[in-house]
């Protein structure tokens, strides 16, 4: 009896040792198809890693590159290299265009300035309010001195370094002056980057009559490629492997309106509520109102953007 039962027990055992290994036999298989179908699912999305294409005419507001010659080629070559593969960088501002560039776009035309100077603010500030550890500020990345002497107001209540429309003109202003100094919109916008006294010192120095022969400093000698490369790849993105479909992008703001503002402002939170809004949402609208309140005991008159 007890033989038969050690016996059954056996059976038994080896039984259930069979049934679990093919069960585990069968879920090992199907993850491994999974797994194989996941796989080809995204071999189509897989990335490609290839040199951009150099054989082709490139200028820059106007002005060409030479491309016969090989620094020319080679410079180039770095900028569009590092901001096609700079993934989420690139891609972010692609979107940020769609955003801002309208608003741009328009100033730069009624103030006679080319239209690639919109890709400056890319290289300035990725088409935001960034601040510089030097304490440059907005999108066109202006010093305090610099904003204020081209009527921009600055102090602890309002920074106009971050209202995108008059820091706009504020820089139209700035690159025209640079192009009557140098005579050309390349030296302007190197102007731009260096400054304007230290470059005439190198073009006296050097006798370079145009930015391709100048040597100047590292971040100069970079800067216009970059914009160059810059205007490529949002004038172009699917060139350079950018897939964004147009419900992706960052789309312009136009749901506000304007309310004008010609006394104090003691809080912009109890502002907001009167306006059935936000404390953030007045700040997003409007970054250059840079304390939670307003004094503005000149009486001076502010228009300020309110969320529909």
């Amino acid at each position: 009896m007890q033989k038969s039962l050690a016996f059954y027990t056996l059976i038994l055992a080896a039984f259930v040792t069979i049934a679990v290994f093919a069960s585990s036999t069968q879920k090992g298989t199907e993850t491994t198809s999974s797994s194989s179908s996941s796989s080809s699912e995204t071999s189509d999305i897989s990335q490609v890693i290839k040199p951009v294409n150099l054989d082709k005419d490139f200028s820059f507001a106007g002005e060409a590159f030479p491309m016969n010659n090989f620094d020319v080629r080679e410079r180039l070559d770095r900028e569009l290299s590092r901001n096609t593969y700079w993934h989420s960088n690139t891609l972010l501002n692609i979107k940020k265009a769609n955003k801002y560039f309208p608003v741009i776009e328009k100033i730069l035309a009624e103030n006679g300035v080319p239209d690639d100077f919109k890709y400056l603010a890319v290289a300035e500030s990725d088409l935001r309010n960034a601040v510089s550890p030097a304490g440059a500020k907005g999108f066109w990345q202006f010093m305090k001195p610099t904003g204020k002497s081209y009527s921009l107001e600055i102090n602890n209540e309002v920074d106009e370094r971050y209202h995108l429309e008059k820091a706009t003109v504020a820089f139209t202003k700035y690159i025209k002056r640079n192009k009557e100094r140098f005579g050309s919109w390349l030296l302007a916008a190197a102007a731009y980057n260096m400054g304007g006294t230290r470059l005439s010192k190198e073009i006296k120095l050097q006798h370079g009559n145009s930015y391709f022969d100048l040597n100047l400093n590292q971040e100069t000698s970079r800067y216009v490629f970059r914009l160059v490369a810059i205007k490529e790849i949002l004038t172009n993105p699917r060139d350079f492997g950018f897939y964004i479909e147009p419900s992706q992008m960052y789309q312009p703001l136009a749901d506000f309106y304007e309310v004008e503002v010609k006394e104090g402002v003691s809080n912009w939170g109890t502002f907001a509520q009167k306006y059935g809004t936000n404390y953030r949402m007045i700040k997003v609208l409007n970054p250059w109102l840079v304390s939670s309140k307003l004094t503005n005991s000149s009486k001076k008159k502010y228009i300020v953007k309110v969320p529909k």
